[in-house]
């Protein structure tokens, strides 16, 4: 049995093939978008809510109002196919919903069958008569008459029943004649308030792993920082792998480069910012990196972003910066080190990264980063492998010092560590407090990720789907994945967030 196809306005829309057509031009559209816009033509003229859209399309699998309006606007600039001038298709209704805007005919791809779709629509082809409410107000037309007048109708309606199946015959046999491939257009308006940070691995270098993690770092506090800080919004990409067009103004790159000087290989650190907007060259610095620069070579990259940005760093941000500076700087190698290995948030990554900080803490004792970076570790540990009773006592010893250090007093790793051990106990409403404090303090995906957990554990699966969301925005890669399925319980991202499983799924 041949399956329907629907003409709404200009475009002949088949389901069978996620097609769209007009005059001999094919589109071909996720399968959802057509979903949405079959939806939307058995429903003319009637104003759709989030919600109602939700439940018949995205069949109440957990998604946020966000999703339904990227899927709208997508769809409308498919209609639009780069013509901003054309008709709008589908309107917004404020605090309602959305609506159909453009007519609609159903048949099938043979053209065989016509469905009037709403009454509203027939009644606007015929001519107005209203039906007798009794005997004595029949009208005294002779039956010559009468059956004229019924002649007439019926002739008007058959008209325009003809008319529109030949319109379907006619799009229906164009778009089988011209066939060309699917076209898709990448329109992206670029934010310049937005920076992406990659990582290229480049050439070999002697030390790679320690150096990468060290650039790994610095990407992660730059990201932070000024997401906490500035106005501008960046994106850590430097554990995202995909090639894709990006919507951010700006892309600072980080990457080893090996140059041959009198025999002796030598690695340098190259970073550049570059203005997405015209490929103007913003920074171009490069580091010859030794245990003994680490912190001088933070310092002046730190320095040489807000020139280039012409952003003052506020006082805040430079008191978080400096809570990045141990005594020694061979002692900022490994804990970005170990930092790498939070982020990865598996056991055996995280047994690495508590032995890793121990050994910070003998270089530079006076690190408090570092101190409350490995309780952040342990207590992670602990919600995924329980440590024993003697462990586990050393722990809350080490998060009860923790508390008494001005230096961490408003410090979100401590906001963090109070929340992960809260789950981790039920005490959803102060685990939920202790994660917005965090929040208040340091924007970052981990916060968000923790935040999705807390949700989940309230029953606020939207509200959960939301924050892994922007997690995942802020640092997208499969870290952020890993904790957003494992860290602290486990979590279906099929169940609670099927838009961030689908996404992944197309890459």
């Amino acid at each position: 049995m041949q399956q329907p196809v629907v003409l709404i306005g200009e475009w002949l829309v088949t389901p069978s093939v996620n097609q769209i057509s007009r005059q001999g031009r094919q589109l071909t559209l996720e399968p959802r978008l057509i979903d949405l816009l079959v939806y939307f033509a058995h429903h003319p003229d009637e104003v759709l809510s989030r919600d109602e859209l939700i439940d018949h399309i995205w069949t109440r699998n957990v998604v946020t109002p966000h999703v339904v309006t990227q899927s709208i606007s997508e769809l409308r600039k498919s209609l639009k196919d780069g013509n901003e001038n054309s008709q709008e298709y589908i309107v917004t209704v404020p605090k309602r919903g959305y609506k159909l805007a453009a007519p609609v005919v159903w048949c099938t791809e043979s053209g065989e069958e016509l469905q009037p779709v709403s009454a509203a629509e027939m009644h606007a082809h015929e001519p107005s008569v209203s039906a007798p409410a009794s005997p004595e107000d029949l009208p005294n037309d002779p039956p010559a008459q009468t059956h004229t007048r019924k002649h007439g109708t019926a002739f008007w309606v058959w008209s325009l029943f003809v008319l529109a199946l030949g319109s379907c015959v006619a799009l229906v046999a164009m778009s089988t004649l011209h066939t060309h491939p699917p076209v898709t257009k990448n329109r992206l308006l670029l934010n310049p308030r937005d920076i992406d940070i990659r990582l290229l691995d480049g050439n070999s270098c002697n030390n790679l792993a320690s150096q990468r993690s060290y650039a790994i770092g610095l990407g992660s506090l730059i990201t932070t920082s000024l997401n906490t800080f500035s106005t501008f919004m960046v994106h850590d990409k430097s554990n995202y792998n995909i090639n894709e067009p990006s919507s951010s103004g700006k892309t600072l790159t980080i990457e080893f480069v090996n140059q041959r000087h009198y025999r002796a290989q030598q690695c340098f650190m190259s970073v550049q910012l570059v203005d997405n907007a015209d490929g103007s060259q913003m920074m171009d610095k490069r580091y010859f990196i030794t245990n003994d620069n680490l912190l001088s070579i933070q310092g002046d990259l730190m320095s040489s972003l807000s020139q280039a940005l012409t952003q003052p760093w506020p006082p805040e941000m430079q008191a978080m910066l400096h809570q990045y500076q141990p005594s020694k700087s061979a002692a900022l190698a490994q804990f970005y080190l170990a930092h790498q290995l939070l982020m990865k948030g598996d056991v055996d990554s995280l047994g690495k990264a508590s032995d890793i900080l121990d050994g910070v803490l003998e270089l530079s004792p006076d690190f408090a980063y570092a101190l409350a970076e490995k309780a952040l570790v342990n207590v992670l540990r602990h919600s995924q492998q329980p440590l024993d009773k003697s462990k586990l006592t050393e722990l809350y010893a080490e998060i009860d010092q923790l508390s008494k250090n001005p230096a961490l007093k408003n410090a979100s790793v401590f906001y963090q560590i109070k929340a992960i051990d809260l789950l981790g106990r039920g005490q959803i409403d102060d685990a939920f407090a202790a994660i917005n404090n965090g929040i208040d303090n340091e924007m970052s995906w981990m916060n968000y990720v923790l935040l999705g957990k807390a949700y989940e554990m309230k029953g606020e699966n939207r509200m959960a789907a939301d924050a892994y969301i922007t997690a995942f925005n802020l640092r997208p890669g499969e870290n952020t994945l890993y904790w957003i399925e494992n860290s602290v319980f486990q979590t279906s991202l099929n169940r609670v967030v099927p838009y961030l499983d689908n996404f992944l799924t197309l890459k």
